[in-house]
């Protein structure tokens, strides 16, 4: 990733280059469905300084997965808002069934 993408499209094909370990996808959908519930549970309990716990889980399954499965450094660092929209893009894709778990379907 030397030169930097100036695209969310160009930024898009890489993050799924960089997401093709179907462990890691499994551990991104995870920690994107909790991020749904905990957030909900937020809004409904009001839950005070406990919303810092919410990136914290949904990262920390997705990291986990860059680094024991995907072995790589997510893209997060260098591109952290369109990261975050892309954890979602694929989370409704595989939800949708337009992509899979396992990237040779995709």
């Amino acid at each position: 990733m030397s030169n930097r993408i100036t695209s969310y499209s160009e930024f898009y094909q890489f993050y799924l280059k960089e997401h093709q370990n179907q462990t890691s996808r499994i551990l991104h959908f995870i920690g994107t469905f909790l991020v749904f519930i905990l957030l909900f549970l937020a809004i409904i309990q009001g839950w005070g300084w406990r919303w810092v716990l919410i990136p914290v889980v949904g990262y920390g399954f997705a990291w986990v997965g860059h680094a024991f499965f995907e072995r790589n450094k997510p893209a997060t660092f260098k591109y952290p808002f369109w990261s975050l929209i892309s954890d979602f893009k694929l989370f409704f894709e595989i939800l949708l069934g337009k992509r899979s778990f396992d990237s040779s379907k995709d």
